[in-house]
């Protein structure tokens, strides 16, 4: 399917690695100029170099902090010079790290769990929201988490902060809809990502292997999908394309369960 995303303008924060990078492989695909963002440099290079031979020649790497609000205005800064003053695609993909059991995490941990999680989403969406105002069209997306919906007990900070993501993303797709912008969430689930690798590889699974993977959750936390294996990476970039193009007309206010199946409601 033609996304519609030929010379449209994307910024993807998180984008170097993982998921972001998988959507932002999907959006390259179809054409689309992206720049990606995250903390190192290396990493993001690796990242434009294939998205360049992917369909994104225009693609760039911009290194940011994105709890810092000031070093966030520079990326959106940047961005508007190189695009015009306009930019139709944002996704929030950076997250927390933090793990551990109530007890155990340390109010710095909590505090940096809402930075990483909640305010530096915050931050990309304020600088964007003058350059997505300009746009003919735009959307946004969000990364939330399965675990908002199915509690573990080694990840609150990171639920609650994922969960503050959702809210929010809420909130905003009400008070953008007077300019048809659109703002969406995708919820992943066990997702083979390089944490969940390296936490399948700590307690002796083999994390290369998502059957190996989904059985080893199922052992630990009781919280297996539908069906038998982890998700991979590339498996969330087309449902993140889809939402952030203009093929989707209508969807907004949502949040997207990409879990292999749950009893999420």
């Amino acid at each position: 399917m033609d996304l519609g995303l030929t010379d449209a303008t994307a910024v993807v924060v998180g984008g170097g690695r993982g998921m972001g990078l998988a959507a932002a492989r999907c959006l390259a695909d179809d054409g689309a100029r992206i720049a990606v963002v995250g903390r190192t440099q290396s990493t993001l290079d690796e990242a434009v170099g294939e998205l360049g031979t992917r369909g994104s020649p225009e693609a760039l790497g911009i290194v940011a902090d994105v709890t810092d609000a000031q070093a966030v205005q520079r990326v959106f800064d940047q961005v508007g010079t190189r695009w015009d003053g306009e930019l139709n695609i944002l996704i929030n993909v950076a997250g927390p790290a933090a793990v551990g059991r109530f007890e155990d995490l340390t109010d710095e941990q909590w505090r940096q769990a809402v930075d990483q999680g909640v305010m530096g989403m915050v931050h990309c969406v304020r600088s964007a929201l003058p350059l997505l105002r300009n746009a003919e069209w735009a959307r946004i997306v969000n990364f939330s988490a399965h675990s908002t919906q199915r509690q573990s007990v080694i990840l609150p900070a990171y639920t609650a902060a994922k969960a503050m993501v959702t809210s929010i993303s809420k909130n905003l797709s009400l008070a953008l809809a007077p300019d048809e912008i659109m703002v969406n969430v995708v919820s992943p689930g066990s997702i083979l990502s390089e944490s969940l690798a390296g936490w399948a590889e700590s307690v002796g699974i083999d994390g290369s292997d998502p059957y190996a993977v989904m059985a080893g959750i199922d052992k630990h936390f009781g919280h297996p999908a539908h069906l038998p294996r982890a998700g991979l990476p590339d498996e969330i970039g087309p449902v993140v394309a889809f939402l952030v193009s203009p093929r989707n007309s209508y969807m907004t206010g949502a949040n997207i369960n990409i879990d292999g199946g749950s009893d999420f409601t």
